[in-house]
């Protein structure tokens, strides 16, 4: 009886100790803006009261996110701050919210725990990953275009703008001679041209339901604003304005800019879009659009289009094409391909590769369609994007199609 009590005094004024602990402090350092599906360090940083404590520490990081490091068993010994860090990777972009640290205190004696949060709760904002982008700050227009895979045509000589004059080199046309220069300086001088600067490109995203399809980790939309921010980077590299205009869903509208600090302003605008499970209305995007961008460009819709998009898309084409000049990117499920090219050995398998050719049979449709309209079309995986989207503009620079 008298070991009975006993053990409920040491019980008791263990766990008397244990609330008396005071909270240590905690502070993470985490910067404000992460990129999407990049795991980085988060650092926590605590400082304990005049008493040794053991703790169980959990950082309550948004629910979803990929981590490794958590939980972590601390003791901090009196009057010192203890560090240590763990790795994250956020899995969507957007706004999100740390709610603190959760910490498990431990008593003394070890009879007790309790659970506390400290810290204050920090905000921070899931950007598309612009590691890419970065690495581009560091090469020309044409080595970052081979890095994303475009397949450059070099036609020498022959832009819009005047660049300088030089000798005649085997292989210029007769049309590049300065036949005055040549007389005054008694041989062939030739006039070389570089591509036009100070056009305009906007990408036209859709946030419709059919950019929430995914292909591995990401939706499309993100594989579309992922291209769409190379493409956007390369431009401005080339001296042209690039503007946004999301639609289907949620609607926004970004101005186009010229200089490199319009990708920040990209960025900024871009980053919290999700697709929405809405149809997407491609008459009133392109009426909106014609209201918004007066001048001439080169507009870039990245989509994912349906037989059953036919007649509303050609609408909303000659619409933009009495101004502007239209490429249409269309992403094409990998699932698809996969289920063409797989191995047929039963019935299931079969019905799966007959579905998987009539589904591209009337893809192919939509897309003759618009092509018969003299409007571009890119059939691409999300893989192949990027490097469509920037071939297709470096030619349109080449040829001087604007």
């Amino acid at each position: 009886m008298y070991v009975g009590a006993a053990l409920v005094v040491v019980a008791l004024l263990d766990l008397l100790r244990l609330r008396r602990l005071p909270t240590p402090d905690v502070v993470r350092a985490l910067p404000e803006a992460l990129p999407v599906g990049v795991e980085r360090e988060v650092t926590l940083h605590l400082e304990s009261g005049p008493r040794r404590v053991r703790a169980e520490v959990f950082d309550l990081h948004p629910g979803g996110w990929e981590s490794s490091g958590l939980p972590r068993t601390l003791v901090l010994p009196a009057d010192t701050v203890s560090s240590f860090g763990y790795r994250l990777a956020p899995t969507a972009r957007g706004d999100f919210r740390f709610g603190g640290v959760q910490l498990r205190l431990h008593a003394p004696w070890r009879l007790w725990r309790q659970s506390r949060v400290a810290g204050a709760a920090q905000a921070v904002r899931v950007f598309p990953n612009f590691a890419p982008l970065a690495r581009f700050a560091l090469l020309s227009a044409e080595q970052a275009s081979r890095m994303v895979g475009a397949h450059l045509k070099r036609r020498r000589g022959e832009g819009t703008d005047f660049h300088q004059m030089r000798e005649y080199r085997v292989g210029d046309s007769l049309r590049q001679i300065d036949w005055k220069a040549t007389a005054r300086a008694r041989r062939l001088i030739s006039r070389e041209y570089q591509d036009e600067k100070n056009q305009q490109l906007i990408v036209v995203l859709d946030t419709g339901r059919r950019m929430m399809a995914r292909d591995a980790a990401l939706s499309h939309f993100d594989h579309a604003l992922d291209a769409s921010l190379v493409v956007s980077y390369l431009a401005l590299r080339q001296g042209d304005a690039v503007g946004l205009f999301a639609t289907g869903g949620e609607q926004r509208w970004v101005a186009p800019q010229r200089s490199l600090g319009a990708i920040d302003t990209l960025l900024r605008a871009s980053y919290d879009l999700q697709p929405q499970p809405v149809a997407t209305d491609y008459l009133a995007a392109a009426t909106s659009l014609s209201l918004r961008q007066r001048r001439r460009g080169l507009l870039m819709l990245v989509t994912n289009l349906r037989d059953e998009d036919s007649e509303d898309l050609l609408a909303a084409v000659r619409m933009l094409q009495r101004r502007h000049l239209v490429v249409v990117a269309s992403l094409r499920e990998r699932a698809i391909d996969e289920a063409l090219d797989g191995a047929v050995d039963e019935l299931p398998d079969a019905l799966r590769a007959g579905a998987a050719a009539r589904y591209l049979a009337q893809r192919a449709a939509v897309h003759d369609a618009l092509r018969h309209q003299h409007v571009a079309v890119l059939d691409v995986t999300c893989e192949q994007l990027p490097a469509a989207l920037v071939e297709k503009y470096l030619a349109v620079k080449r040829d001087g199609m604007l």
